[in-house]
């Protein structure tokens, strides 16, 4: 077994690394404190100009044609220098890629380019609702079908960058008579489609720079056309691209979990107590030993599942294995790191705070840790019968 990466990852990573050093890391608190959205649409369409808001997406439709695990240690650079940038990336290629595999030919022609060239700066993918989180098949945005396509209608919660995005992938119940989950479809809607209303940018705990928005669908008129794989099939393509997300958050949050433990690890050999730097004090040193073990092991796991996606293998199991693990280590990292801190930690001036702050949504959104607990114990199960 070869763990090294290929020559093509390797530059992708150094790529990544490069930007997120000289462009990310010197504004990452600015862009957290002001919230300033001119920021971070910048740092798309740069991005976008590096090829990574298409990493793996065919070349024919302006993509790197990279694959998963490009994808995967590239969001991981970002993620340690900004989470919010890092989200936003992540999330743009997720919509790219559920484009490029269930799309049509017409579809993939029209949104891909603009999407990974930046002339989109963003995509956003509405499936969450109020009453539909862990539980998506629950939700009650309705389609209703018209003379001219479908009429939607309801309203999608906490959805990233929804205010500068190009393109909404939306889910709707197009048969309300079916079995719960067999009545979906999903929709390519253009942002500046009639009857959308975007909310105002929610008040998070963190990841304050990113864009998370309440979108409303008043009577939003679209072709046939723009259905996105089969009619009543949305659910089943929802339950498949949240497997290829849930790789790029567990990769997020490792990358902040890294960057965490980096910040923490060189102040402790700097930091005299008792005459002494206190990385010489054996307690501390199992600290960083115990949560540089975890943040290996989840790197593996997240290489392991993004290495079977880019064979076209099953990878539901291990992504949802990989994230889990990945967003509670990588939370326990900064927990750590923060407390290796002291009372410095617990301060604005120092980049502790607002990792603490990023990291915790790791285990929440794309799946919960404990939904990701279920996927896994079900695939498990079902395996040995």
């Amino acid at each position: 077994m070869d763990l090294n990466l290929t020559e093509e990852q390797q530059m992708i990573q150094d790529a990544a690394r490069r930007f997120a050093e000289s462009e990310l890391a010197p504004v990452a608190e600015q862009l957290d404190q002001t919230k300033d959205r001119n920021i971070l649409t910048a740092h798309c369409k740069q991005l976008a100009e590096l090829g990574f808001m298409g990493l793996n997406i065919d070349a024919q439709y302006g993509g790197t044609d990279a694959g998963a695990v490009a994808f995967s240690i590239a969001v991981t650079e970002i993620a340690r220098a900004c989470a919010s940038t890092a989200v936003t990336m992540s999330v743009t290629n997720m919509v790219a890629e559920v484009i490029q595999v269930v799309g049509s030919e017409e579809q993939k022609q029209h949104y891909l380019p603009k999407i990974c060239s930046g002339e989109y700066l963003s995509g956003s993918f509405c499936l969450t609702e109020a009453g539909a989180g862990s539980d998506p098949a629950a939700m009650r945005t309705k389609a209703v079908k018209t003379e001219n396509g479908w009429a939607i209608s309801g309203t999608k919660q906490w959805i990233t960058s929804a205010e500068f995005a190009g393109v909404y992938v939306v889910w709707a119940v197009t048969n309300p008579d079916a079995r719960k989950g067999k009545g979906i479809t999903c929709f390519l809607v253009p942002a500046d489609a009639a009857g959308i209303t975007v909310g105002p940018a929610e008040k998070k705990m963190g990841q304050h720079g990113s864009a998370t928005n309440e979108v409303h669908f008043d009577q939003c008129e679209v072709p046939d056309s723009a259905i996105l794989g089969k009619l009543n099939d949305g659910f089943r393509i929802a339950v498949a691209e949240l497997a290829g997300g849930r790789i790029g958050i567990g990769s997020l949050a490792l990358g902040v979990g890294l960057a965490a433990m980096e910040y923490a690890i060189a102040y402790t050999r700097e930091r005299q107590q008792f005459g002494k730097p206190i990385a010489d004090f054996q307690g501390l040193q199992w600290m960083i030993a115990d949560r540089m073990t975890e943040l290996e092991a989840a790197r593996l796991l997240l290489m392991s599942a993004a290495d079977r996606k880019q064979r076209g293998m099953s990878f539901a199991k291990e992504a949802s294995m990989a994230k889990l693990f990945a967003s509670e280590k990588a939370n326990q990292a900064c927990y750590t790191a923060l407390q290796l801190l002291g009372g410095y930690g617990y301060m604005q001036e120092y980049p502790l705070e607002r990792m603490s702050r990023d990291v915790r949504i790791t285990s929440i959104y794309e799946g919960t840790s404990e939904i990701q607990r279920v996927i896994i114990a079900r695939e498990i199960l079902q395996a040995a019968g």
